[in-house]
């Protein structure tokens, strides 16, 4: 299996254009590589990370993995501040991709809206809920990823 139908599948999901899944693609490779979702966070440097020391603690991310692809993840996790809908583009986009690939992706739409509003409603810093949702986004990914494969090996 090539990489274009990766590449259609992810730009089914809310904020990820040709150019983001492009380059999450080009960067990842075989998402099949990763067992776990959690595998895939930390190679992306998605995973919290804490440094305490007596009465302090600093919380944050670890940043250790591949900052290209974690920036555009970032980026894309802007898109989740709004209400979960299904505009024109994005209807048009996952009408090129299996049931399968529709559904996880607007499972991921009304997640992640939801969870943007939540950790917004908690008063963090909007950095750090684009961070967050960027790190649950992830997971989605591993499932389309994942889901893929077996839904083209069926048709």
């Amino acid at each position: 299996m090539g990489y274009g139908p990766v590449i259609e599948a992810l730009m089914a999901l809310c904020g990820v254009s040709l150019l983001a899944a492009t380059k999450v693609v080009a960067e990842i490779g075989d998402l099949q590589r990763f067992a776990t979702a959690p595998q895939l966070m930390a190679y992306l440097g998605l995973v919290p990370s804490e440094y305490s020391s007596g009465g302090s603690a600093r919380r944050g991310i670890t940043k250790t993995g591949n900052g290209h692809v974690r920036r555009v993840l970032v980026e894309a996790a802007w898109t989740y501040r709004f209400a979960a809908r299904k505009t024109a583009v994005l209807q048009r986009r996952a009408e090129r991709t299996p049931e399968v690939i529709q559904d996880i992706a607007w499972s991921a739409q009304k997640r992640l809206c939801q969870r943007y509003r939540q950790l917004q409603e908690k008063g963090r810093l909007k950095v750090q809920v684009c961070t967050a949702v960027a790190r649950e986004l992830v997971g989605f990914i591993w499932a389309i990823g994942h889901a893929l494969p077996a839904v083209l090996a069926a048709n």
